[in-house]
């Protein structure tokens, strides 16, 4: 089975005083879902949104796929408000979880897919005893907690560790991930694209989207 191409670009550096607007403008020029960040102060240094305000996003927006980046030291604990959000796809941290099993079988328990993510520091290997509960492995390209950092080129190794162990695994790739490193991450095999700055920031959107998707593509079909 071929993997496929999605980008779902960050809107944490969106303009957060007009979250709906901004997540619309995303969709309509050509993104496949919304990478939701939700840092909790704690496991990462920052602050910046949690359950309530997607839950009002997805009022707005209700048949987008909502992906949360739980950025948290508890991830078990917003399971519940979160599914009650109608977030799609909970990723979450494998290191601050000490049964990571449990929460996986919680979150898919409370209708979501479930997404493992590992920082920099972590090894890929540790993944491999839980990615059949997975839908999808997160391979952090920064440190996770604050955007506009510089892509990490040698994370993607363990982008192709994943895709030759598990050839139909969705591999998403986040942070610094733009025209420039693009061809880096499809190559190695990521398919899921996370790009925040690169998107958001740019004068044409729609234009990136598509650059990325084609880089994407282009590796698949190769593959």
């Amino acid at each position: 089975m071929s993997v496929k191409c999605k980008i779902g670009p960050s809107i944490l550096n969106a303009d957060l005083s007009d979250l709906s607007d901004a997540s619309l403008k995303l969709l309509d020029s050509g993104a496949d879902y919304l990478h939701l960040d939700v840092m909790d102060g704690h496991f990462v240094p920052n602050l910046t949104f949690g359950h309530p305000v997607v839950k009002c996003l997805r009022k707005k927006i209700p048949k987008a796929f909502f992906e949360t980046h739980m950025m948290v030291s508890k991830p078990e604990q917003w399971i519940e408000p979160m599914a009650d959000a109608s977030v799609d796809q909970y990723t979450f941290h494998i290191e601050p979880v000490a049964d990571v099993p449990s929460v996986c079988r919680k979150v898919r328990e409370a209708g979501m897919k479930v997404g493992l993510a590992l920082k920099p520091g972590t090894g890929v290997e540790v993944v491999s005893e839980y990615v059949d509960m997975a839908d999808m492995v997160l391979v952090m390209t920064v440190e996770p907690g604050f955007g506009g950092q510089k892509f990490m080129s040698d994370m993607m190794t363990k982008v192709r560790w994943l895709r030759e162990h598990y050839p139909s695994l969705d591999i998403e790739v986040d942070g610094g991930v733009g025209p420039s490193t693009i061809d880096t991450c499809a190559q190695a095999g990521a398919n899921m694209i996370v790009s925040g700055t690169a998107v958001t920031g740019a004068a044409d959107p729609s234009q990136v989207i598509k650059s990325l998707r084609s880089s994407v593509e282009a590796a698949i079909s190769k593959s």
